[in-house]
């Protein structure tokens, strides 16, 4: 078979290949690219060794069974026999379920989690969302220091496990996204820049010198990123990406890169036949990222909306401190600035950025399905220095009213895995690095940030102890008892509430109506006949429903129907769904 590698900067490349060695030759088409010869088949392992350096894993590795550090292994994709025919849902009516394999269960791995794929078509949830399944050092992590962009890391079942994700998903009509990084690699194992000019001064990030999108070289690295990206689509029959940072994708060119990698995947929805699509994690709060490449915008199929989150997360717990200042403020009036018009900073000054941000949304010709909306996320429970849920603090009747505001809004709503019942255990962050340097700075990095906000250095879990990542796992016997069963059926109930109302996946921001008292710290919105209250108080209260003829269609606890005064009342911590005509 023919192999071949990018590097134009080297003056000889080898191939090894099994116990065999071969020369590259220049290829006379292409730049830059070396190509050879060698017997070889799926498994075979091989590697590329430039200027007569050590023998280097495939930057395009489709496989690496040792990690990182290994040779790379051919993977032959035809040897797959698909079962479930077609694809997963479209976004729009979607519900997401973003899921980390390592701790969805004990055993960490794709093929178990398929196995509680179940839970999941009994919640609802219409797509799950892989967190990073690119190879990273050692057997436990977040996955968002991965390298080898075209494989999938070992330990969670490597290129076969994935596939058979898919297909046990695709067989019982759930999508499957997966998070990709494109704005950074991991410290460890990343062998890109012995290959070529995949990195770039001209530009920094917080991970260091920035990937490069627009200096001399960069053609070649962007083919690299889009033919990764298309590669998770195509030949692992994923339904969708979720692309990670894009606000640090540094790229100055007239033709973005983010652009372009739009225009590919709809190209390639457009020959396969199914609904492909890209999300965005995006803190720039520019609708230009999710408005149609006709419209002169990037043309992305949505975005995560953090604005959302930290609204009702300043309601619901008081926290102020760092970016959750702006909100705290009057947390009330930003989640109904927010269900309105999509972004709180929307032109607005930020006090956490010292400057004003973003810009406004244009309701009339934006669908709410673009923005996605959530309580929870591994961003805002992982980064924390216990990586506490809600559930740890909140009760269960906040919890719900975090649920209904999620599952009943205007936008795309994401859980995160346990949320649904409200999961006792913690999501913390862990690492699993080999390197004892990297291990020991990244241990103190930790530590030092939280310090910083008053935590005890003892407080903060270690990230490289196994018991870390232990205690992030999920306990699959909580749902059976409660409080834990009553959130489940609540979750179960909205969602079922939502996929049956068409009300509720109705894509108009302009005609979503909200009332408020920050006082007495409830909130209700109207979506067409579908009123929703929560009353995050501790008080009950009286809400003004008017007296048009109301049905209870999900109700956290006991609440009857306004009578004829027009009042609904709300009991402290509770929360309602009604239909009125």
């Amino acid at each position: 078979m023919q192999f071949e590698v990018w590097a134009p900067q080297a003056d000889r490349v080898t191939l090894r290949c099994g116990d065999a060695t071969y020369p590259m030759e220049r290829d006379p088409e292409r730049p830059g690219w070396w190509a050879g010869e060698a017997e070889a088949g799926d498994g075979t392992r091989y590697g590329f060794a430039v200027d007569d350096g050590p023998v280097l894993p495939d930057p395009r590795s489709r496989r690496q069974p040792d990690g990182p550090d290994g040779l790379s292994a051919v993977v032959d994709h035809g040897r797959y026999a698909w079962r479930a025919e077609g694809a997963g849902p479209p976004l729009p009516g979607a519900v997401l379920y973003e899921l980390h394999v390592g701790t969805y269960t004990p055993e960490g791995t794709l093929d178990a989690a398929a196995d509680r794929l179940g839970h999941l078509i009994e919640l609802g949830v219409t797509h799950v969302e892989l967190m990073p399944l690119c190879p990273f050092p050692g057997r436990n992590g977040w996955g968002y220091e991965g390298v080898s962009l075209w494989a999938v890391h070992e330990p969670y079942g490597g290129p076969e496990a994935l596939k058979r994700f898919v297909d046990r998903a695709h067989e019982r009509g759930l999508g499957v996204v997966l998070d990709v990084v494109h704005n950074h690699l991991g410290p460890s194992g990343n062998y890109l820049p012995a290959f070529g000019p995949y990195f770039t001064d001209t530009h920094h990030t917080p991970w260091g010198s920035a990937v490069n999108l627009d200096a001399p070289g960069s053609d070649e690295v962007r083919a690299f990123l889009l033919g990764s990206a298309l590669a998770w689509l195509r030949d692992y029959r994923i339904d969708g990406l979720r692309l990670d940072a894009v606000h640090a994708l540094a790229d100055t060119r007239a033709y973005p890169f983010l652009e372009e990698l739009a225009e590919s995947v709809d190209a390639l929805a457009a020959e396969t036949g199914r609904p492909l699509f890209l999300i965005a994690e995006s803190d720039l709060n520019d609708p230009r990222v999710i408005t149609p490449r006709e419209r002169g915008g990037l043309g992305l199929h949505a975005q995560w909306n953090d604005d959302f989150h930290h609204a009702l997360h300043t309601a619901l717990t008081g926290e102020s401190q760092g970016y959750y200042a702006d909100f705290a403020r009057d947390p009330f009036e930003a989640i109904a600035r927010t269900l309105t018009g999509g972004y709180f900073h929307d032109g607005t000054y930020s006090s956490f950025r010292g400057r004003h941000h973003g810009r406004p949304l244009d309701r009339a010709r934006t669908p709410a399905h673009r923005l996605l909306g959530y309580s929870q996320t591994h961003d805002q429970i992982g980064n924390r220095a216990q990586g506490d849920r809600l559930s740890a603090s909140l009760s269960p009747g906040l919890l719900a009213c975090a649920a209904t505001l999620t599952l009943t809004g205007p936008f795309t709503p994401m859980l995160f895995m346990g949320e649904e019942w409200a999961a006792g255990t913690p999501w913390q962050f862990f690492t699993d690095h080999t390197d004892p340097e990297l291990t020991e700075a990244v241990r103190r990095g930790r530590r030092r940030e939280f310090a910083a906000h008053g935590w005890a250095e003892e407080d903060v879990p270690d990230p490289q102890d196994p018991a870390t990542r232990e205690r992030s796992c999920l306990d699959w016997s909580e749902p059976e008892r409660e409080p834990h069963a009553r959130v489940l059926a609540w979750y179960r109930a909205l969602i079922a509430l939502r996929h049956a109302h068409p009300d509720l996946t109705d894509p108009d921001l302009a005609d979503l109506r909200v009332a408020h008292d920050s006082g007495a710290r409830w909130l209700a919105f109207r979506r067409g006949d579908v009123r929703v209250v929560v009353n995050l108080g501790k008080e009950a209260a009286a809400i003004p429903l008017g007296t048009r003829p109301a049905r209870v269609l999900a109700a956290w606890d006991d609440i009857p129907v306004p009578g004829p005064d027009g009042l609904l009342h709300v009991p402290g911590e509770s929360c309602v769904v009604l239909e009125q005509e």
